[in-house]
């Protein structure tokens, strides 16, 4: 009987280990919100890394993460690096592109928790009554054990809920 339900045990596993293998190899998350501001406004809240601390998610989580700047204030080369508790952890954001009122392109670098390299984007697209579509994507590779995480920790219902409420914070800072 207990080697009958060894084989079950080691099966169970093998099944698990290959449903893990088989999830896909890059992860994509992305929520859009209507902004009551014209693309011209709003692009400065993205473009300026300096401005997240009024409407990032990540910012409420730790007030008092430790937070710098290199490089220009705002487009292409701006940097802004943190450390701060197991919330937030460590980690820097580079500004690789940016279009005035279109778009930002972003490579952020995680440190701790644990590390991880991926391509973050803001499109904002102009729309009727002087408001803006604002499109927030994270995408980058998983790894094994991101993809084991992910059947536990589902990266889109979580960190897209993240994304969902820095929207509404920089929706209401044009809605004072």
């Amino acid at each position: 009987m207990t080697g009958f339900l060894l084989v079950i045990f080691y099966f169970a596993l093998a099944a698990l280990a290959a449903w893990i293998i088989m999830q896909p190899n890059r992860f994509v998350v992305t929520r859009s919100a209507l902004v009551d501001a014209p693309p011209e406004e709003v692009f400065r809240h993205i473009d300026e890394l300096r401005n997240w601390q009024a409407w990032s998610p990540w910012a409420k989580l730790d007030p008092a993460a430790i937070n710098t700047f290199e490089g220009p204030a705002a487009g292409a080369g701006a940097v802004f690096a943190w450390s701060g508790d197991e919330k937030v952890g460590a980690g820097r954001m580079t500004i690789i592109d940016s279009r005035p009122f279109e778009s930002v392109d972003i490579k952020l670098e995680m440190s701790k928790p644990f590390a991880a390299s991926n391509e973050v984007s803001f499109r904002l697209s102009p729309q009727d009554s002087g408001r803006t579509k604002v499109t927030w994507t994270m995408s980058g590779p998983s790894t094994l054990i991101s993809k084991a995480m992910n059947l536990v920790m589902n990266f889109d219902k979580t960190l897209g809920g993240r994304f969902e409420a820095g929207l509404a914070n920089l929706n209401a800072i044009f809605s004072k």
